[in-house]
């Protein structure tokens, strides 16, 4: 009798700590992977890093644009959704905000010689 509560607490130990676990993930991950749209910033479970280009939910497949080249993935290749990535609003904003700054800089710094200005002092001397 001893034997048979061991048998039956091992498998409730095993559904709370291993399988009730990895169906909270799995369903974490299908919703993320609903919530997909073209522009969001993801990872793939190889690590590669990239933007959405679309999402098709028919073939259960994604492409990702990864500068410039497109590649097609199955949905259950995306490992993250990077949310934290910057809008194109924000990131004009921040541009705008630095190019003043820059070109401060610029108009403060001595000017140098180029190449071509060199060579014919260069010539001349000879």
């Amino acid at each position: 009798m001893s034997s048979i509560i061991l048998i039956v607490l091992m498998i409730v130990f095993l559904y709370f700590f291993m399988i009730r676990p990895q169906q909270r993930q799995r369903k974490e991950h299908q919703e993320m992977v609903n919530q997909l749209k073209p522009g969001d910033a993801v990872v793939t479970i190889g690590r590669l890093h990239g933007l959405v280009h679309e999402v098709n939910t028919a073939e259960k497949t994604v492409t990702i644009d990864c500068e410039g080249i497109y590649l097609t993935f199955d949905l259950s290749a995306v490992a993250r959704v990077n949310r934290s990535t910057t809008s194109p609003v924000t990131a004009e904003s921040t541009t705008s905000a630095e190019t003043p700054a820059k070109e401060e800089a610029t108009s403060t710094a001595p000017e140098e010689k180029t190449a071509d200005e060199e060579k014919p002092s260069d010539q001349d001397e000879k």
